[in-house]
This record gives C-alpha cells, sequence and structure tokens, in this order.
C-alpha cells in the first residue's frame, strides 16, 4: 500500500528587492560613493557592467590616496639634483584617467534623455 505523504506548504512573503547593488569588493570612502550615486541612478542588466563599475570605483579610492600621499609630501619634491614633480603624480592621473575612460565605456557620460522636448520647467 503506498505510503500516503502529507507537505505543509505555506505561502511567504517575497524577500523585499535591493534597490542598490552591493560592490563586489570593498571600496573606501570616494569609491563606495561614486558606486551608490551610480547604482541609484542607472541599472546594469550584466555582471560585466558591475564589475567594470567597481573597477572604476576602486581606481577612484586609489587617486584619492595617491592625491592625500601628493598633499602631504607636496607636488614637487627637492632632490640632490634639484626639484622634480611626485612621482605619485602620473600615478594619480592614471587612475583617475582610467575613472573617466571606464565610465565614458558604460555610457555614463551621456545626459540622460529627457521626458520632454526644450527647456526645463521655470527657465
Amino acid at each position: 500500500m503506498p505510503r500516503k505523504t502529507t507537505t505543509n506548504l505555506r505561502v511567504i512573503a517575497a524577500a523585499p528587492a535591493s534597490n542598490a547593488a552591493v560592490p563586489p569588493g570593498k571600496l573606501g570612502d570616494v569609491g563606495l560613493s561614486l558606486w551608490n550615486d551610480i547604482v541609484q541612478s542607472y541599472e546594469f542588466n550584466d555582471r560585466a557592467s558591475y564589475e567594470t563599475l567597481f573597477q572604476a570605483c576602486a581606481s577612484a579610492d586609489r587617486a584619492a590616496s595617491l592625491r592625500d600621499l601628493i598633499d602631504s609630501d607636496g607636488e614637487v619634491i627637492r632632490t640632490k639634483t634639484g626639484l622634480k614633480d611626485h612621482p605619485a603624480l602620473k600615478h594619480e592621473i592614471a587612475s583617475r584617467s582610467f575613472v573617466v575612460r571606464t565610465l565614458a565605456r558604460l555610457g555614463l557620460d551621456l545626459e540622460p534623455v529627457r521626458a520632454r522636448a526644450g527647456r526645463p520647467p521655470g527657465r
């Protein structure tokens, strides 16, 4: 004789979806602020875009860290052969350039499409 199984099923509410994606790694203050601003304004539909955004945010953190180092040491350092640019200047510029290029590749450098043509109201 087949065994009678009873199943107790009940409907539960779905877990609320988070509006903002969580970064896939650790970010500092500058990078996390950039991350939050972008994920609150834009929605990506693929993992690669979120990873690309994360790399841009991590690079923004690196640029801020280098900026702090340059600010404490000075933009120009004195060597035995004379004054020279701080060695971290080129790395800061490279980090900032990476951030700008990456955001452009994600299409975040374009002005959002307005709902209506013409000037914004109140102008």
